[in-house]
């Protein structure tokens, strides 16, 4: 009569029915192999975990979102309770609402006048940008032209001056012409941005293949409709990547306002907020720190949406031409 063979012992038998019984309503059991799962590498990688990093990363998410909970927290309240209750947390009755209507109706409604200016600045001078930003960079990428080293050279010294280096000389040039004072003060500088020419210039060498426009040429089209039809298309994530780095500019632009416009009517928001601030200092101070910190919540609510809404045209857009296929 024979006899059953017993499974061989080893770290790779396969569990007997009673282990599996035995082991599957045990809560001990189940996490040690959901551990030993955690633990196992990914795609052939060893999965890294740093105390280090996560502490460092919490630092910078708590650095981040402090400044909006403290706009959250302080619009809430009146002036009064603004300076006299801890400033990261609420205080008093909530006053949103009514601090809301109050900076809409100060001075005739000028917030809201602050608001269309700034509208207007992002809506020509960062749109403008994008679009000529686009061209020139499609321009440079996929023609060959005379002088285009010494373009290329003449975009990268463009990148490292700094705005504020060129604010005076536009200053005085733009006295001399008579714009000074006028719209077209802030949105003629804002127009010009070799940054996101040089993002699309260096995005659209990779993105649009030239044996695609050769293909297109051959075929007849001419070089407006292969822009508008062919490359524009491919060139979306880098697009909506130089518009929102445009639109953020433009939104938060304080300097060249502030040294380009006399008459409060033209201010963009940030010109007009400081103005309000400055009304608690000097002869006569009415200070109005509420209906400032509830203008700083509501300035920042538009570009945090538009971010919001462009974020994955823009991780897209940075991650392009990363990696070479």
């Amino acid at each position: 009569m024979s006899t059953l063979q017993q499974p061989a012992a080893g770290p790779t038998a396969p569990a007997t029915v009673t282990e599996a019984t035995t082991t599957q309503g045990d809560p001990r059991a189940r996490r040690t192999r959901a551990s030993r799962k955690a633990a196992q590498p990914v795609d052939g990688r060893k999965v890294k975990r740093s105390g280090l990093l996560t502490a460092v990363m919490v630092v910078f998410v708590v650095y981040s979102f402090a400044p909006l909970f403290y706009l959250l927290v302080n619009s809430t309240k009146t002036q009064a309770s603004l300076l006299s209750t801890f400033g990261l947390w609420f205080g008093g009755d909530f006053h949103l609402w009514q601090n809301i209507v109050d900076t809409l109706t100060y001075n005739d409604g000028i917030f809201v006048q602050w608001l269309g200016n700034t509208l207007l600045y992002v809506v020509v001078g960062a749109g403008g940008a994008t679009l000529l930003a686009t061209v020139a960079g499609y321009g440079m990428a996929k023609f060959q032209f005379p002088g285009r080293r010494a373009v290329f050279a003449i975009v990268l010294g463009a990148i490292a001056v700094p705005g504020t280096a060129l604010a005076v000389p536009t200053f005085l040039l733009f006295s001399q012409v008579g714009l000074t004072n006028t719209p077209w003060a802030i949105i003629l500088p804002s127009l010009i941005s070799p940054f996101g020419m040089y993002l699309i210039w260096t995005y659209a060498v990779e993105a649009i293949p030239t044996e695609l426009i050769e293909a297109a040429r051959m075929d007849g089209a001419g070089e407006f409709r292969i822009f508008f039809t062919i490359a524009l298309k491919l060139l979306a994530p880098g697009v909506v990547t130089v518009l929102l780095f445009a639109v953020v500019a433009t939104w938060n632009n304080y300097f060249l306002p502030l040294i380009m416009l006399s008459d409060p009517k033209w201010y963009p928001l940030t010109v007009g907020l400081n103005q309000w601030n400055a009304q608690a200092t000097g002869s006569g101070a009415e200070p109005i720190y509420n209906l400032v910190v509830t203008g700083s919540l509501l300035t920042i609510i538009p570009i945090v949406v538009a971010f919001l809404f462009l974020q994955r045209f823009w991780q897209s857009g940075l991650a392009a031409g990363s990696v070479k296929a």
